[in-house]
């Protein structure tokens, strides 16, 4: 395989490296990458993924792994590199194995169906909530969760986070009871209820 880095600049002699973003990303079995244009492309069989590559980094694509260095000093250095190094292996996960993500909804008569390409859910508002499944991420509801299980599964882990984050956002759990939609496994915080007045 032929080796590949980024452009970088003239490094600095005396670089100060971060400590988990000096060790190198190997490379999955049936993941490749590949650099160009001041771009990162991984791609595997979940998905492929491209991505702009941090500033103030060299990245090298060789013998199966890919491995990041800083071109600036100091701490921003160390940080530019750990940064990095963190998005990219985020990327390799995704192609690789991909991302999942359960949401559990909680609640009298709340659940949820898949129609195609939109997941409608009933949150007890007046209304269904509507929401069109964003292209790269698969939605599954089991049918023994009776619509009370939402999987999410997808390679980009951004859009899985902001995904899962926004169809939360719709109901998100409440201190009292605990209603709404919440993380599998998520503990939540419940208040107690307001204890009534005695009389005078």
């Amino acid at each position: 395989m032929t080796a590949q880095t980024s452009q970088a600049t003239n490094a600095p002699a005396n670089l100060r490296q971060s400590r988990t973003g000096k060790k190198p990303i190997p490379l999955p079995k049936g993941v490749t990458a590949t650099i160009a244009n001041g771009k990162i492309d991984v791609k595997g069989p979940k998905g492929n993924l491209s991505r702009t590559i941090t500033p103030n980094v060299d990245v090298k694509i060789a013998n199966g792994e890919i491995t990041v260095a800083p071109t600036v000093g100091g701490r921003d250095g160390a940080r530019f590199q750990g940064l990095a190094r963190a998005l990219i292996n985020g990327m390799v996960e995704g192609a690789g194995t991909g991302y999942v993500k359960t949401l559990q909804l909680v609640g009298t008569g709340y659940r949820a169906e898949l129609k195609g390409t939109t997941l409608n859910m009933a949150l007890g508002f007046s209304h269904p909530i509507n929401f069109p499944v964003p292209q790269g991420i698969k939605i599954e509801i089991p049918g023994d969760s009776k619509g009370t299980l939402i999987i999410l599964s997808g390679a980009d882990k951004e859009k899985m986070g902001q995904t899962a984050a926004k169809l939360r956002g719709y109901r998100p759990p409440e201190p009292y009871g605990g209603k709404g939609v919440r993380y599998q496994g998520e503990k939540i915080r419940e208040k107690a209820g307001k204890a009534g007045k005695g009389g005078k």
